[in-house]
């Protein structure tokens, strides 16, 4: 089966009334910061947090009596589970989720408070997308597919259609790309209203499979995906996303880690609105210049805003480390009344602001008559953080950086 804009349109009715229209944001801060118009898609304060909704809703419409009354089942890192367990209960259907075992809290918690029963399976999408399958063997359940599904590719195509029509002058949209659904979807429904606008796709470089697809000329899979953007960390692409991504977007970027983590911050702190990892791709590819001849407006798609409140602190204090705004710092002192204060009243001369302080006495490293003083500072940036180092150098204090995480930690 094939989808059609026919099949957009048709969702878009079905869904009228069932979920948000989400709106259209323009931050003047990251247009002057790029230096071209730039709008966000905010999906991530659809319904349930995410495009998901749109999909499942409209595939479960599309169900016969006899497949409802069977409940459904789906498999998910966390999006798609909660927009299949918000559209089940909706309708008064039993839903069993699929999600692997190192799921967010946060979208495990949301998907059983909309009534799902959850099953935690594998390390990953794909490892708990075959449980999904066992289980509705077993028991008879209708499978709601979280991309390659006609249905659900059309219910996620009512994203371009709003784009187009809130954006009329739009001249690239920048879409995240996992199993391809949104993709998919969204450049049909674009390319069918405007066939000029460009449409990139994103992928994290840690679940590259759409990309090296396109590479190759074929479908393939990755045998591993390793990234923070759990919603986009897919395996295996969906066959009848793939060739639609395949005749209607133009280009697919790679975005790392790190890219992704700092536009997390880079929204909160500039647009104010919290993205996960895969709704902050396509900014992700704008800020590191992923994308060649970017024209303007531009329209990137914020995929969902469910992330987890324990990696938002890490992302900030990451973040804040690179630009130099924070910093943990060691150094001894002698273990006798001022030797705190004068290394204190140090850092206050140069300018810095003490968020914690921690003494240790009984390491092996520490002497007798030392105490290690571990400090956490906010700096005003780079160039302060090298000016209170060489302060507390010319007093004789000899100091070390601690760094607030492992290399490639995610």
């Amino acid at each position: 089966m094939t989808v059609t804009f026919a099949d957009i349109e048709k969702a878009r009715i079905l869904l009228s009334g069932h979920i948000k229209r989400t709106p259209m944001l323009q931050s003047p801060g990251i247009t002057e910061h790029l230096g071209l118009p730039v709008y966000l898609k905010a999906e991530n304060l659809q319904r349930a947090g995410s495009f998901k909704v749109r999909g499942a809703l409209n595939k479960i419409h599309s169900l016969t009596e006899e497949e409802k009354a069977r409940g459904v089942i789906a498999a998910s890192a966390g999006n798609h589970a909660q927009g299949v367990a918000l559209a089940a209960s909706s309708l008064g259907i039993r839903s069993v989720i699929c999600m692997p075992e190192g799921a967010p809290i946060a979208k495990l918690e949301a998907t059983q408070g909309y009534g799902a029963q959850v099953v935690l399976h594998g390390e990953t999408y794909d490892d708990a997308y075959q449980k999904a399958r066992a289980l509705q063997a077993e028991h008879g359940y209708t499978f709601i597919h979280g991309f390659d599904d006609p249905y659900t590719i059309a219910g996620q195509g009512t994203v371009g259609l709003e784009i187009v029509e809130d954006l009329p002058d739009i001249a690239t949209v920048v879409v995240p790309i996992g199993g391809g659904g949104l993709m998919a979807g969204v450049a049909l429904a674009v390319k069918s209203l405007k066939p000029g606008v460009r449409v990139v796709g994103v992928q994290a470089a840690g679940a590259p499979a759409v990309f090296l697809s396109r590479q190759q000329g074929k479908l393939v899979a990755t045998d591993s995906v390793h990234t923070i953007a759990d919603g986009i960390a897919i395996k295996k692409p969906g066959a009848l996303c793939w060739e639609i991504i395949r005749e209607h977007v133009d280009d697919i970027v790679l975005v790392d880690e790190e890219e992704i983590a700092q536009s997390i911050l880079f929204l909160l702190e500039r647009a104010k609105v919290i993205v996960e990892g895969a709704g902050a791709v396509g900014m992700a590819a704008l800020l590191g210049d992923k994308i060649p001849d970017l024209q303007g407006p531009v329209c990137v798609v914020l995929s969902g805003g469910n992330i987890d409140v324990n990696i938002i602190s890490r992302i900030i204090e990451r973040g804040l480390v690179k630009a130099g705004r924070y910093i943990r710092i060691s150094t001894f002192v002698p273990d006798r009344p001022g030797g705190l204060q004068q290394l204190l009243a140090t850092v206050a001369q140069a300018g810095a602001n003490v968020i914690d302080v921690r003494h240790e006495r009984w390491l092996n490293k520490v002497t007798i008559g030392e105490v290690e003083i571990t400090l956490a500072l906010e700096t005003r940036n780079a160039r302060h953080v090298d000016e209170i180092l060489a302060t507390l150098k010319a007093k004789g204090y000899h100091v070390w950086i601690i760094p607030p995480y492992r290399p490639n930690d995610w």
